[in-house]
C-alpha cells in the first residue's frame, strides 16, 4: 500500500478515527502544557502518524495477520507487556508510587510494614534527572548475587518540577530522596551514611577500611538516592528549636501527634505480660531495646503509669553535646533533645557568612547548589570570589521522625532541598506485622487509612 500524504490521510479516515485522534491530541497538548517544555509538542507528529499516515511502524514487533492465519501468542504477550510497562512507568513517574515503611523512625504514626501510596502530584512531580533507567526499579537490582545500578548517568537533566496541587505545609508527612545519599558504600548496606561513617572513623581510617575490605564507593544522582519518609516540622523561613525534647517553631510549641513517641526509663517489679504489651501497642522491636529505653506514645505512657508493676517511669533526655548532630561543630554543642535555634533557608533570602556559621550552609552551597567553596586566611571564597554572604537558590525543609528518640533525621544530617522532595503519602493500602504469622499479621484496621 502506497503512503498517503497527510491531507489525503485525514480526508480518507473514518469519522471515529478523527474523533479518537482529537481526544488523544487534546490530552497530549494538556500534558505538554503541564510539562512546560514545548519541545514535547513534536510528539503530536507521532500521534498523527499513529492515527492517519501510518508511515512508521511504531509497534515494530507486532505482526499484521491475514484472515485465518494463526496468531503468535508470544508477540501478543510482548505487546501487552510493553504497553503495561509504559503505562506503569508514566503513572509511577508523574502520578503515584507505592512505598513500604522499612524502619521504626515514624512509629507509631506509620508502622514498619505499612505499604503506602505516595502522591507525586501533591507537590508536583519531578522530571527525572536520570531518564536512562530500567523501568520500575529505583536504583539497584541483584544480578548473580551482586548489586547492580539500575540506571545510566550518560544523560543528566537539570532539576525541574511540574505544577502540583499545593506546597509542603508544616507537619506534612513527606517522602524525599535521602540528602546524604549521593555517595554510598556499594554492597555494604549497614553503612547507611557515608558522611557519618567518614566523620566517625576519620578520613584516613575510613579510606583504609574501604581498601582493606575492597569496598567500592558509588555516586548517585538526586533522583536515584534512597527514599526516606519523615514529617516536615519546619518550612523555609521558620526558626526551629528543641528544648528538653519539646519542639518549638518560631518560638511556639509545635503540634503534637497521637503517634509521636519518646523513650523512657521504666523500672518494674514484675515483667509485663504479652497481653499488656499488646494493649500498650508495643512490638518485639520496642522491647528489644530494654526497659531503660522503652519507646512510648503519650497514650501508652499514661496507661503504663497506672500499672501496679511499675516502680518508676521517667522520660529520657540527651544532654551531652553530640558531634553526630548537624552541623557537627563545637560551636553548636546541640543534642537531639536540645537543638537550635536554627533558621531554615528560603529561596531568594541572603545570609551573612562567617567561619563559625559556614558549617551550617557548607553542604547547601557545594553539594546542593553546585558552587565551589574555599576558606583561606579566615576568609570565604565562593566560585573564586571573596564573599561575606550567600543567597539561596532553593527552598529547604527540616524533617523529623515521630519517634523522636529513634529517628535518623535532619538533626543528624541537615536540611532537605526542594529538589529532593518526591511526594506526599496519601493512604495505607496494606499493612503487615512481621512479628505475627499469616493471617494474623494483617493489620486490617490500618488498611485504607488516610495519612495525617
Amino acid at each position: 500500500m502506497s503512503k498517503q500524504n497527510p491531507k489525503q490521510a485525514v480526508l480518507n479516515a473514518p469519522k471515529k478515527t478523527k474523533i479518537a485522534f482529537g481526544i488523544v491530541a487534546v490530552f497530549y497538548i494538556l500534558f505538554v502544557i503541564w510539562l512546560r517544555s514545548p519541545v514535547w509538542f513534536i510528539g503530536l507528529i507521532v500521534v498523527f502518524d499513529l492515527y492517519f499516515t501510518k508511515w512508521v511502524k511504531w509497534a515494530f514487533w507486532k505482526k499484521h495477520y491475514k484472515a485465518g492465519e494463526k496468531r503468535n501468542t508470544w508477540l501478543e504477550w510482548l505487546d501487552a507487556l510493553i504497553f503495561a510497562l509504559i503505562v506503569a512507568t508514566l503513572v509511577r513517574t508523574f502520578f503515584i508510587e507505592a512505598y513500604v515503611i522499612p524502619s521504626s523512625s515514624m512509629e507509631k504514626s506509620l508502622l514498619v510494614g505499612d505499604y503506602l501510596f505516595v502522591s507525586k502530584v501533591a507537590y508536583g512531580p519531578k522530571i527525572p534527572n536520570t531518564p536512562l533507567s530500567i523501568p520500575l526499579i529505583h536504583n539497584q537490582f541483584a544480578l548473580f548475587g551482586n548489586s547492580m545500578e539500575s540506571y545510566s548517568k550518560i544523560i543528566q537533566t537539570p532539576y525541574k518540577r511540574l505544577a502540583g496541587f499545593g506546597k509542603i505545609e508544616r507537619n506534612d508527612v513527606v517522602v524525599f530522596n535521602f540528602p546524604n545519599g549521593d555517595t554510598i558504600v556499594k554492597n555494604h548496606p549497614e553503612i547507611i551514611d557515608y558522611y557519618q561513617a567518614k566523620r566517625e572513623l576519620g578520613t584516613a581510617q575510613f579510606s583504609n577500611w574501604l581498601q582493606l575490605n575492597n569496598y567500592e564507593l558509588v555516586s548517585r544522582p538526586v533522583d536515584k538516592k534512597d527514599n526516606y519518609v519523615k514529617r516536615c516540622v519546619a518550612i523555609p523561613g521558620d526558626t526551629l528549636e528543641v528544648r528538653h525534647g519539646q519542639l518549638f517553631i518560631n518560638g511556639e510549641p509545635a503540634e503534637k501527634f497521637p503517634g509521636q513517641e519518646y523513650s523512657y526509663n521504666v523500672i518494674l517489679k514484675d515483667q509485663l505480660t504479652s497481653k499488656t504489651l499488646s494493649q500498650l501497642g508495643l512490638s518485639s522491636e520496642d522491647i528489644s531495646r530494654g526497659y531503660s529505653n522503652l519507646v512510648l506514645t503519650h497514650k501508652a505512657h499514661e496507661q503504663l503509669k497506672k500499672l501496679s508493676s511499675v516502680v518508676s517511669i521517667n522520660k529520657n533526655e540527651y544532654t551531652e553535646a553530640d558531634q553526630g548532630c548537624f552541623p557537627f561543630s563545637q560551636h553548636y554543642p546541640w543534642t537531639i533533645d536540645n537543638y537550635g535555634p536554627l533558621w531554615i533557608p528560603r529561596k531568594g533570602e541572603t545570609v551573612k557568612l562567617d567561619t563559625t556559621n559556614l558549617c551550617i550552609y557548607q553542604r547547601i552551597i557545594t553539594a546542593y547548589e553546585h558552587n565551589s567553596l574555599e576558606q583561606k586566611d579566615g576568609k570565604i571564597y565562593i566560585n573564586g570570589q571573596l564573599t561575606s554572604d550567600y543567597t539561596f537558590k532553593m527552598d529547604y525543609f527540616f524533617m523529623m521522625g515521630d519517634n523522636r528518640h529513634g529517628s535518623y533525621d535532619s538533626r543528624s544530617w541537615g536540611f532537605v532541598p526542594e529538589d529532593h522532595v518526591v511526594g506526599k503519602p496519601s493512604f495505607i493500602w496494606f499493612s503487615s506485622d512481621k512479628d505475627r504469622g499469616f493471617p494474623l499479621n494483617i493489620r486490617w484496621k490500618r488498611i485504607f487509612n488516610i495519612i495525617k
